[in-house]
């Protein structure tokens, strides 16, 4: 399931300001070096708010330089590091984010959602050791965040350390039972493990869930296939597909943490002429 399931904090980034006030559409405010602190103070809450509007709509790079900005403004406002680093990985800088999320993390250090966010970054750069030790730290101060569970069940997977992996999710869906996306990846540990069973029963697990979740869907369709069970295979692979055309896609698939071993089994359903059919002339969705 998606590298991560953790929203990124950009919901919680929201609650920082209040919504926007002013039209988010207009120019920067200009940096006035001389204006005093509580003007200062005053501008960078505007250019929160403006980008708060800004992320509603999901544009990203046109907030970010505001509140890097008010990050100038006002440099001991742990909220807008966070905020900004928060972009700044959303947009795929991952060293820039970090960057920004070690000045949060300077002036509140005890702050989880920084920790969380942190960990985030260096999982999403491959720095699976740092993304480990920043989750476990911020899970010490706040144990029932299921997102942060979720991520380091995937930083263990990543990392080959498939038992470690499963007891986080396992975590993740003792606090909420409906949290398909957890089950749905001690499915994919359990097929890198040979265990088909199990991961068979965790999909249709995170299927009764979420019907319309294409990629436990998916999964199954591979292993049914794998089972030599071909028609319950292509039928269950071209509900996926519909539901969602990105799972069709190798790399979207690998993006998305799924192992070599169920991967290739993937490759030999999808190469078969009747998934390949149907993918070409399925609508794109998702």
């Amino acid at each position: 399931m998606h590298k991560r399931i953790y929203p990124l904090l950009l919901t919680a980034c929201l609650g920082i300001v209040s919504l926007p006030t002013v039209a988010y559409s207009q120019a920067l405010l200009p940096y006035a070096p001389n204006q005093d602190s509580k003007s200062l103070e005053d501008t960078s809450k505007v250019l929160l708010r403006q980008a708060a509007g800004l992320v509603q709509f999901q544009q990203y790079e046109q907030a970010i330089p505001r509140v890097a900005l008010a990050t100038q403004l006002v440099p001991k406002n742990h909220e807008a590091w966070l905020f900004l680093g928060t972009l700044l990985v959303q947009t795929q800088k991952y060293q820039k984010g970090i960057d920004a999320l070690q000045q949060a993390r300077a002036i509140k250090p005890q702050d989880p959602d920084v920790l969380f966010m942190l960990g985030s970054a260096y999982f999403q750069k491959g720095e699976l050791p740092k993304a480990i030790d920043t989750i476990q730290a911020g899970l010490k101060i706040k144990p029932d965040n299921n997102s942060a569970l979720f991520d380091l069940g995937n930083a263990y997977y990543k990392s080959n350390k498939y038992p470690d992996a499963i007891a986080q999710y396992q975590k993740a869906v003792k606090k909420d039972p409906k949290f398909w996306p957890a089950i749905n990846n001690i499915g994919l540990v359990s097929y890198e493990s040979g265990d088909l069973n199990s991961a068979m029963q965790n999909w249709q697990r995170a299927i009764s869930i979420d019907p319309k979740a294409a990629e436990p869907m998916l999964a199954m369709a591979v292993a049914l296939f794998a089972q030599g069970k071909q028609a319950e295979a292509y039928t269950a692979a071209e509900k996926a597909i519909v539901l969602d055309s990105r799972y069709a896609n190798i790399q979207y698939l690998k993006d998305n943490l799924w192992g070599e071993k169920l991967l290739n089994d993937t490759r030999k359903l999808i190469q078969t002429p009747r998934v390949r059919d149907f993918i070409t002339k399925a609508p794109s969705r998702g």
